[in-house]
């Protein structure tokens, strides 16, 4: 059984059709694609994921269960987690603070005043995670603002991974970075599906999308049009599928 499944989802924005009946499905440690031109579609349809954008017609099951009523927050409680493209992090908040940012595990003070933050978890458990993450910074106290694209996005992953995800949607995460902060946020994607959580990568960069995904999904005006394992075409098939010009 699929961890994700998508079945017949339809979105519209007024008059608009944005999603025309997409069928989608996803694996427990798969990394998948998900490939298509500007206006495509693939945000909308990770939002209706998340639960962001409820759908107007379809069904989103994830692990046996059926989430399409249910709230964005408690669908991240079950292991479904997003980085969107702005990574939604605090500039002036440290590396730890981020990446408990509205998480934060709380504590009683003195024993007797509950629901105070509890820095001195916050700061233990994001320094765990940047050491097994193998992440590059200074120091877990340093202001995120002051962190290079590539540190920043690591960061981003950290957050989302310090939950336990089971499915971890990227919305183009290598887009702004240099040729070796690349490298590391792709390594990073290995380690998780080598962990056996499952990712959607969405990315304008196929070199990218070729290096790390086992299959490749193009979204084109609101519909899948094409699914192909990684291992049976190539960027020119792709490619094609995304300007509409394959036959």
């Amino acid at each position: 059984m699929a961890l994700l499944e998508l079945s017949d989802l339809e979105k519209s924005f007024g008059a608009v059709q944005v999603l025309n009946g997409v069928d989608l499905q996803v694996d427990e440690g798969e990394v998948v694609g998900l490939v298509g031109d500007n206006g495509a579609g693939k945000s909308t349809l990770m939002k209706a994921v998340t639960g962001v954008y409820p759908v107007d017609n379809g069904r989103v099951q994830f692990d046996g269960e059926d989430l399409t009523q249910i709230e964005p927050g408690t669908r991240r409680s079950k292991g479904i987690e997003m980085i969107y493209q702005d990574l939604a992090l605090a500039p002036q908040q440290d590396v730890a603070n981020n990446i408990f940012l509205g998480r934060e595990p709380t504590r009683r003070l003195w024993g007797l005043f509950p629901n105070f933050v509890d820095k001195v978890k916050i700061d233990q458990e994001a320094q765990k995670m940047v050491d097994r993450l193998g992440v590059h910074v200074p120091t877990i106290h340093i202001p995120v603002g002051m962190l290079s694209g590539g540190q920043q996005q690591t960061i981003a992953i950290a957050r989302a991974l310090t939950f336990q995800p089971k499915l971890v949607i990227m919305d183009e995460p290598t887009a702004a970075l240099a040729v070796r902060e690349v490298e590391s946020v792709l390594q990073l994607i290995r380690q998780m599906r080598d962990e056996g959580i499952a990712i959607i990568l969405i990315s304008h960069r196929l070199n990218d999308v070729f290096e790390v995904s086992s299959r490749i999904v193009v979204l084109r005006r609101g519909n899948v049009i094409a699914d192909l394992q990684r291992d049976e075409t190539d960027m020119a098939e792709v490619v094609s599928y995304i300007v509409g010009a394959h036959t």
